[in-house]
């Protein structure tokens, strides 16, 4: 366990591609997969921010490609479903400006050719890089669920997610893009998994439909085709639209900005995270690529039975290959201890910037697809850093 919750409720939230934040999010790594698709050496930095009829997207961005960002937006947009304008924002008339610049020469001097390269280190590789900041990342896993994340938030995923699939599909025709979910678990004195005491879902909706039809059809057609029956009972609460009322939505609703959904986008608040985002960032950000990498290794080492629950922190330092620290807490289900642990990472996985780009093979333009629905955890996409293949070796270490 990430959190010390025996005898407790925990709640995460998830929400939907729709949701403002969200929608800059998506555009950001919309933007990073265009230029990675033509350009693997680019640096980008791109951040966006939505709000009632405009999209802006600034940044820090060094290629040698051309991209029609405004075209990016426009599609995005437009996959996410806003594309009528009866819901207040349209792709094909909204605003769109742009707002970028090159990469810090200060930075990319660092990022270039790491401090150890620069000093002589006799380590150093001739492709090394340095970290592209500073930073601390962590990586998460456990054994709550069939893809080692935490339940919380692994649920309130998979009500978002369903939320889109039956606007998408038809099945509610009067849902709009914009929606929340959250889910509250509730564990027993081992820290085993009891029940659900409250599920809330709010989705944005056409002004025609009924509450009463509303909440009717969200428990039947989302909330019970997802949630796991044993875990519903009488005093289950299901808080559906609570204020009654959702037509307003999406950037006319509310300003949406890049990297305002991190806990979102990893472990719902189940274990800490570094305050850096993943989104519209080329994998040389350590905020990026050093989060995967330790979500790759605890996946692996609870894959492999050495625990039942990993919380790993790597820490950078700007210009250096190498993190400056690293960090194991297996919450005393460890099969031996966390320093051993940090041992077995030290010498068993390259964690060079470089070497994590590698690795993880993390040059590709696959971010899009992550920045809706959370980064870790997702059976449905076929992401590097989601999977086991070290796990035989690691349980080999300890026997």
């Amino acid at each position: 366990m990430g959190v010390n919750i025996k005898n407790r409720v925990f709640t995460s939230e998830s929400v939907t591609e729709g949701h403002p934040d969200k929608m800059c999010d998506q555009i950001s790594d919309a933007v990073l997969d265009t230029i990675l698709a033509k350009d693997k050496t680019a640096r980008v930095a791109c951040e966006c921010v939505t709000t009632t009829g405009m999209v802006m997207v600034m940044g820090e961005i060094s290629t040698n490609c051309y991209v029609d960002i405004p075209a990016v937006v426009r599609k995005t947009v437009d996959e996410i479903g806003y594309n009528n304008p009866e819901y207040g924002f349209d792709c094909n008339t909204c605003a769109v400006l742009t707002s970028i610049d090159e990469q810090s020469s200060d930075i990319a001097m660092g990022v270039n050719k790491s401090l150890e390269c620069r000093i002589g280190e006799k380590s150093c590789d001739a492709s090394d890089t340095g970290a592209g900041d500073q930073g601390m990342m962590f990586g998460f896993a456990c054994d709550e669920t069939e893809e080692k994340m935490p339940a919380p938030i692994s649920y309130s995923h998979k009500l978002a997610r369903r939320l889109a699939e039956v606007r998408k599909s038809g099945e509610l025709s009067w849902l709009r893009p914009d929606g929340k979910s959250q889910v509250s678990i509730q564990y027993g004195k081992d820290g085993e998994i009891e029940r659900i005491p409250a599920i809330v879902v709010s989705t944005q909706h056409s002004a025609d439909v009924d509450i009463e039809t509303l909440r009717e059809a969200i428990i039947d057609s989302v909330i019970l085709p997802v949630i796991p029956k044993n875990l519903i009972d009488k005093d289950t609460r299901f808080l559906i639209n609570p204020t009654g009322r959702f037509v307003i939505g999406g950037p006319v609703g509310d300003s949406g900005l890049t990297g305002r959904k991190i806990i979102v986008d990893t472990y719902g608040g189940y274990a800490s995270h570094g305050g850096g985002c993943f989104s519209g960032k080329d994998p040389t950000k350590v905020d990026r690529s050093g989060a995967y990498m330790a979500r790759y290794i605890a996946k692996n080492l609870v894959a492999a039975g050495l625990c039942k629950s990993c919380h790993i922190e790597l820490a950078y330092a700007i210009g250096v290959a190498r993190p400056v620290s690293i960090f194991v807490e297996t919450y005393g289900t460890g099969l031996v201890s966390d320093e051993r642990l940090t041992e077995i990472i030290e010498s068993n996985f390259d964690l060079r910037p470089a070497k994590i780009i590698e690795k993880l093979d993390l040059l590709r333009p696959i971010y899009k697809q992550t920045a809706a629905y959370g980064h870790f955890g997702r059976p449905d996409l076929d992401l590097p850093w989601e999977k086991v293949d070290m796990a035989e070796d690691l349980r080999s270490l300890v026997k």
